[in-house]
């Protein structure tokens, strides 16, 4: 376990901050291993951001497409890595068909561990650039204001 300063917050809440910033008020998604700091994180801030759970990843990329079409707000998914992270591509694929604004948040090996073959590693990044138009691979809780 890390010690925090005083002012410091993790990288999850810094998350959870930059949404509600950005208005988002729900997100679709189904929590894993790797994802789990947002998910710890996004239970604090329940009364401000409605979570939906989902049975399969696929489900929250296509539920968060349906919502921002629906709504004109942009749609939320998150997933853990690996396989929870793939298993959102048919649905960011079809977002970026349809111009349907769309963000997902995946989890990821930790940074020690990108390129080792880590358990549930995957490079998304590489995956999901043919069907984005902007990704990020945050490997510093600094970064996360700036993306």
């Amino acid at each position: 376990m890390t010690t925090k300063l005083p002012n410091q917050i993790s990288g999850a809440e810094a998350i959870v901050h930059c949404l509600l910033a950005e208005g988002v008020n729900l997100i679709y998604g189904y929590p894993g291993g790797a994802i789990m700091p947002f998910y710890d994180e996004l239970y604090k801030f329940q009364d401000r951001l409605r979570h939906v759970l989902v049975r399969h990843e696929q489900g929250a990329a296509h539920a968060a497409q349906g919502y921002a079409r629906a709504t004109g707000k942009v749609g939320v998914a998150v997933a853990t890595s690996g396989p929870g992270a793939t298993n959102l591509v048919t649905g960011i694929a079809d977002a970026q068909i349809d111009s349907t604004p769309l963000v997902c948040i995946t989890g990821q090996v930790g940074r020690h561990l990108l390129g080792s073959d880590a358990f549930q590693e995957t490079d998304i990044i590489g995956i999901s650039t043919p069907i984005t138009k902007w990704n990020y691979q945050i490997t510093k809780a600094a970064e996360i204001p700036y993306i």
